[in-house]
Parts: C-alpha cells; structure tokens; sequence
C-alpha cells in the first residue's frame, strides 16, 4: 500500500480541493476522500461512499506524474496522516478541512 494527496487548484464550488488515497499493490484505489472547499469531505471504497465519490476505474498515476500537471500538486504521504482524514470524513460530527 502507499498513499496519496492531491491539492486540485481550481475555482470550482462544487468540486474537490483535495483528494487523499490509499492504493493497493496493483495500482488501483482502495479507498479515497475527497475534500471541499466548503470543509465537507465525500469517501468511497470497494463496497460503499458518500456523495459522487467513486474510487478510479484505471491505476493511479505516479506523484511526478500528477504533478506533471499544472493545476495539481500532489506528494506521497504516510498512513497516519490518510487514516486522520479518512476517520474524521466518516465522521459526521466533525468537519474535514484542506490542508
């Protein structure tokens, strides 16, 4: 497994500003999070999500490779920090806010 953030820079209301991801061994998802500018977080995994969060349909691409890309910024993280924000978007009571 390793994982991802990625800060989307756009103006959009309506779309993610961040979106974190655990990836499996074979490229794909296996759960994701996406935060809003407005502070609410969406998540999916294999049997479930929130909102329009889906989990990807082709493997995920590199950090280098996302960042190739100039309205993204994205970087390698630990499975702490993904935990943090995966267990806070399951939680209703608390609000999830970019970073």
């Amino acid at each position: 497994m390793w994982y991802l953030k990625a800060q989307w820079h756009h103006d959009f209301d309506d779309e993610p500003v961040e979106l974190l991801s655990e990836i499996g061994d074979d490229g794909f998802e296996v759960r994701k999070v996406e935060v809003f500018r407005d502070g609410h977080a969406d998540w999916a995994d294999s049997g479930s999500g929130t909102g329009t969060t889906e989990l990807g349909q082709i493997p995920v691409p590199t950090p280098e490779e996302i960042n190739a890309e100039t309205e993204f910024t994205a970087l390698q993280i630990d499975a702490h920090e993904f935990e943090a924000v995966w267990q806070r978007a399951l939680d209703e009571q608390r609000p999830v806010s970019p970073r």
